[in-house]
């Protein structure tokens, strides 16, 4: 990361998300002004201290400067402690909403956006890359401010106290500026790496949960461990370089200090035998120049800090501003359902990951409250049809209506409201089995939810669990049955009471007694509405007002079964397979 890259991302971190918070920033300023104060009110103390208490033998002085150091160090701990509390709070809430923004991504970014990058690097990017930009927001801000006006402040003092020792002292300020730099530019460098690495591993975590069954049936427990330990020892690798170029500074600060102290007592010892210098002037300024020692180490390696801040920033700001292919227009005109009809025209669809289009110049006409089904073998197109009705993506070419109405031009939350779903995948959260039901409707009455429970072949089960409606299913819906998860997604979208569902292979993955319940239910869902069907058992299509069969990406032949028997070949030979 060149100078330039990173005075932009400082500048857009601060625009964007530090300038609304200048009023703690001002109170963490304040506060540091007075640490500062404070700390070179120490070291001066000790001038007086030495000659009117050790020299002089003052009494009067040897009870009112002990009290004023008290006092001096009292000051200075309750202003560090209320500026560290303001600017911990800021670097919190910056975090906090670049969470919020991740977050948010990902819940209104298009499906195939999210297809192309691995959930785990989301994590990552909310844990690993908002941490870093806090620690450069909250810790690096008041060490900038509280170290700077420290360092003002002690160097004034020495000037103060001799300026020809001062001149000396300060010699080493150019070599720790230009040493923070350096290692500045490896740490921005070693930072991308390991918010990289930490992905990876997040991406892998996430997948061996998502796989536990299957690492276990195929023993690859040990293959599995054997990549843990690689993509940890990976990161730990990372994270020890990011230390290691950390503390880098220290041994060679270290040793300038040592020549300076050695070169400061020998230029000292000169001068006060001279006369130039007093005693109790010495100590003042030996208490300046290593009160003075901290901050400007803390200064040497905070250059580091704003490297690795500004590159997980970067990698942050890369997935918030990503531009969202499908998205709500404002002020689009909200869909009118009349009849429920939808018509396809010249629709065709390719994927990013792929150079092979989906679909092509697909056509067609549904009937309102009527129920048509597509079939085809596998990658035929038939879930790319389904998907892109609700907007999951948008075809590159032609156009889908419903009631006339282009849903590209009408707005995207009264599309959805109109349409529900109901797939293979079922997706369930780790929560109540009501309260997965009232996903759909949360407005609900219980009266509702048990109606749409009888109707999905659902409430009969529910009520023999423990705590019935309010049992807690695990994740995904790990402590139910393939059926009873279908069942309760059932529910929810007969819930939802929309005049157009969605059905992807809803019971391809069902034993026949399941399939048997989970289809009557899809009956009372389906009824009077219009329904678009995917299906791998063809048995369960046969009432369909019409059935399309798709080969290699276009519809080669619709009508009715019996129809499709006569005079389709491909329908022919799928439905004699499913017979065998």
């Amino acid at each position: 990361m060149n100078f330039e890259e990173l005075k932009y991302l400082l500048k857009k971190l601060f625009n964007n998300y530090v300038k609304k918070h200048l009023k703690r920033i001002f109170i963490a300023l304040i506060l540091s002004i007075l640490v500062a104060s404070s700390t070179s009110g120490i070291a001066w103390l000790l001038d007086p201290a030495v000659k009117k208490i050790f020299i002089d033998q003052d009494q009067i002085f040897a009870w009112t400067i002990p009290i004023l150091i008290i006092c001096a160090f009292s000051c200075k701990g309750l202003s560090l402690y209320f500026a560290r509390i303001n600017i911990i709070r800021v670097g919190e809430e910056v975090a906090g909403e670049l969470q919020k923004k991740i977050a948010g991504n990902i819940l209104y970014s298009d499906i195939q956006t999210l297809d192309s990058r691995h959930s785990g690097k989301y994590i990552s990017n909310v844990m690993y890359d908002a941490h870093n930009v806090q620690t450069l927001v909250s810790t690096g801000v008041l060490n900038i401010m509280k170290d700077s006006f420290s360092v003002i402040a002690l160097v004034s003092l020495m000037f103060y106290q001799n300026w020809k020792l001062a001149l000396f002292a300060i010699l080493m300020m150019p070599l720790a500026g230009g040493l923070a730099k350096s290692l500045g530019k490896r740490m921005g460098k070693a930072t991308s790496k390991a918010g990289e690495s930490s992905g990876i591993l997040a991406s892998f975590l996430s997948e061996i949960f998502k796989g536990s069954k299957m690492i276990r049936i195929y023993q690859k427990e040990n293959l599995e461990t054997e990549r843990a330990s690689n993509f940890i020892n990976d990161l730990v690798e990372k994270n020890i370089k990011i230390a290691s170029v950390m503390i880098r500074a220290t041994p060679i600060m270290e040793t300038l200090t040592g020549f300076m102290i050695a070169g400061f007592i020998i230029f000292s010892g000169k001068l006060i035998a001279a006369g130039e210098l007093g005693v109790n002037n010495f100590f003042s300024f030996l208490a300046a120049m290593m009160l003075a020692y901290q901050p400007i180490r803390s200064l040497a390696t905070i250059n580091m800090a704003v490297y690795q801040g500004a590159a997980a920033f970067k990698r942050i700001d890369k997935i918030i501003n990503k531009e969202i292919k499908v998205r709500e227009i404002k002020n689009s005109p909200k869909l009118k359902i009349t009849r429920s009809e939808i018509k396809y025209k010249k629709v065709t669809f390719k994927y990013d990951a792929t150079n092979e289009q989906a679909i092509k110049d697909v056509s067609f006409n549904i009937e309102g409250n009527s129920m048509v089904a597509f079939v085809g073998h596998s990658g035929a197109g038939k879930s790319t049809i389904i998907n892109l009705l609700p907007r999951f993506y948008d075809p590159q070419n032609g156009s889908i209506e419903i009631d006339g109405q282009n849903i590209q031009n009408v707005s995207l939350l009264s599309l959805r409201k109109n349409l529900s779903m109901v797939s293979q995948d079922v997706i369930l959260f780790d929560d109540t089995i009501k309260n997965n039901i009232i996903y759909a409707n949360s407005n609900a009455s219980e009266e509702e939810i048990i109606e749409a429970c009888k109707f999905a072949a659902a409430d009969e089960f529910i009520k023999k669990l423990p705590a019935g409606y309010d049992t807690l299913i695990g994740e995904n819906g790990i402590r139910l049955s393939g059926g009873q998860k279908q069942r309760i997604s059932i529910a929810r979208a007969i819930l939802k009471k929309s005049p157009i569902i969605l059905l992807d292979e809803a019971t391809s993955s069902l034993d026949a007694e399941s399939e048997e319940i989970v289809q009557n239910a899809i009956t009372n869902l389906t009824n009077n509405k219009t329904t678009l069907v995917i299906a791998h058992r063809l048995s369960t299509i046969h009432n369909a007002n019409k059935i399309f069969v798709l080969k290699n990406g276009r519809i080669i032949n619709s009508g009715n079964h019996s129809f499709l028997i006569e005079n389709c070949e491909e329908y022919k030979s799928l439905y004699k397979k499913q017979l065998k």
